[in-house]
């Protein structure tokens, strides 16, 4: 579990996505964000001195804080070993037209270099089998990696505007590949600058982090949160708030690292890298607006550090076992709590259930035994009631385009009172809920479905069963698969018709020279 160590108030806001930690003397970690102005402020807590001269400002923010003037709007930072044979970090600074690496102890720039296509994120590390680091930088559907003297020994492209990026040995070579995530929906695996994997999402891709192995997290723009464990899907969930970033540390001990999301809420939580199960939360005042690990304390453990857009930073410590023991006994009682509550509210209700089934059935015997009718609010249907589906391509009509129609339809004189489908990719929120209103109740109900990809997409749908008077509904739930290219339809055959339209003109030469 974790434990807070530390809070700091850095009186600067925090632009999002843009946070990074360094070793700039190679021995005391800095904490390194964008702020307003187009600057970048350094927080080192552990120096005597400030950063001065050069791009630094001459006024600080605080006895802490140096400013860097970058002059452009800062788009991604990254810190971390990108000279070799050295101990001290490296600052990269991304814009939009150029990137910036700065030796911060120093103040000398290593290189500046135009970037055409852009920098939307960045990350400093060793890439395949290459000895030297590269600060890799994702654009404009293009992805380069920069030495520390500035030349680019790595360039490739990539489908769509690079949106985040991390490294990960994804098929345990030893050698880390490059995952990139992209506005088109798509993750991509490139070893070196060949594409060995692809994946497929329902929204951008706007975070990755690498957990351990080959598991990686991601974050979607519409909420969702979810690993990897290579092509496969381990798990993932959705919220309606937005994942700002991702990290990977080990809360318990075990050895697996739990995925750590910072939210838009200010909400903070790890997750298991396994089954997705919450094992820790917290909450910051404002927006997560970056996540980092680092030695902050310089107590010898290396802390999880979290900054949210308000200049709230704070410092989070594994607890040790002694600690964890006591605090999952108190979370097990808790949970065991909470969880016999649940059945006893789901036993009380089965019980009434039973009882108002039982009294209809004593107090008239005539009934007893057959479904309800339009009267009787209890919700009972025949036994044999069943539902069917159907999937149909429809032309469209003056009022309604070309689509699917998702056909449902009872075997009996029972009505269908609600539909709710689950689907990725469709659907605003991955959900769509049918009601119909009252005088529009029957057995039957067409919806139709505009499927965005050429792709096969599972629907997940559960209708309500019952009559018109019922208070109580029946669930039916099925799965039906819309096939790969099912938006498209078979042309019936047309006689040729002759073109009524024409061209006339007259040539001055033969037309075998012409032609």
């Amino acid at each position: 579990m974790l434990a807070p160590v530390f809070t700091l108030n850095l009186s600067h806001k925090i632009l999002a996505h843009r946070v990074t930690i360094g070793k700039y003397d190679g021995i005391h970690p800095c904490l390194t964000a964008a702020t307003a102005s187009d600057k970048i402020f350094v927080h080192s807590p552990h120096r005597n001195t400030l950063y001065k001269g050069g791009r630094w400002a001459d006024s600080s923010l605080s006895g802490d804080l140096s400013l860097l003037n970058i002059n452009q709007s800062v788009t991604c930072v990254a810190a971390g070993p990108l000279k070799p044979d050295t101990k001290n970090d490296i600052l990269v600074v991304g814009t939009a037209t150029n990137l910036l690496a700065y030796d911060v102890e120093n103040n000398t720039d290593l290189f500046y270099k135009d970037v055409h296509d852009g920098a939307n994120c960045l990350l400093i590390g060793h890439l395949g089998a290459r000895d030297k680091p590269l600060a890799i930088v994702g654009g404009n559907c293009s992805l380069q990696g920069f030495d520390h003297e500035g030349n680019d020994p790595y360039w490739t492209v990539t489908g769509d505007n690079v949106s985040s990026i991390t490294l990960c040995d994804f098929n345990h070579d030893s050698f880390n590949d490059l995952i990139v995530g992209s506005e088109d929906f798509d993750i991509r695996v490139f070893r070196n600058d060949v594409i060995i994997a692809e994946m497929t999402e329902t929204e951008a891709v706007t975070g990755l982090c690498k957990v351990m192995g080959q598991h990686f997290g991601y974050a979607l723009a519409n909420g969702t949160v979810g690993v990897y464990k290579g092509v496969e899907r381990s798990w993932r969930i959705k919220s309606k708030n937005q994942a700002m970033c991702l990290n990977s540390y080990d809360i318990d001990g075990d050895g697996v690292p739990e995925i750590i999301t910072g939210w838009s809420n200010g909400k903070i939580d790890a997750r298991n890298v396994q089954s997705g199960e919450v094992v820790f939360k917290d909450n910051l005042s404002h927006c997560i607006a970056g996540i980092v690990k680092g030695d902050y304390r310089l107590s010898g453990k290396e802390e999880l550090i979290f900054c949210a857009t308000d200049g709230e930073v704070r410092g989070y410590e594994a607890t040790s076992a002694e600690m964890r023991h006591h605090m999952l006994d108190a979370n097990f009682e808790q949970e065991t709590i909470r969880d016999l509550a649940q059945k006893k509210q789901t036993l009380l209700l089965e019980l009434r259930n039973y009882e108002e089934n039982a009294r209809i059935g004593s107090g008239n015997l005539k009934t007893a035994g057959r479904a309800s009718q339009h009267h009787d609010e209890y919700g009972i249907i025949p036994a044999t009631t069943q539902l069917k589906t159907g999937l149909t391509i429809n032309l469209g009509s003056e009022k309604i385009g070309p689509h699917i129609e998702v056909s449902l339809e009872t075997t009996n004189n029972t009505i269908i009172r609600a539909v709710l489908i689950f689907a990725e990719g469709i659907f605003d929120g991955e959900s769509h809920v049918i009601h119909p209103k009252e005088n529009q109740l029957s057995s039957s109900i067409h919806i139709p479905l505009w499927p965005p990809k050429d792709l096969p997409i599972d629907l997940h749908i559960k209708a309500m069963i019952g009559y018109k008077g019922s208070v109580h509904f029946h669930v039916f739930e099925l799965t039906r698969q819309l096939p790969r290219f099912s938006m498209y339809a078979l042309m019936s055959e047309h006689a040729d018709e002759e073109p009524e339209s024409y061209v006339k003109f007259f040539l001055s030469d033969r037309v075998q020279r012409v032609s």
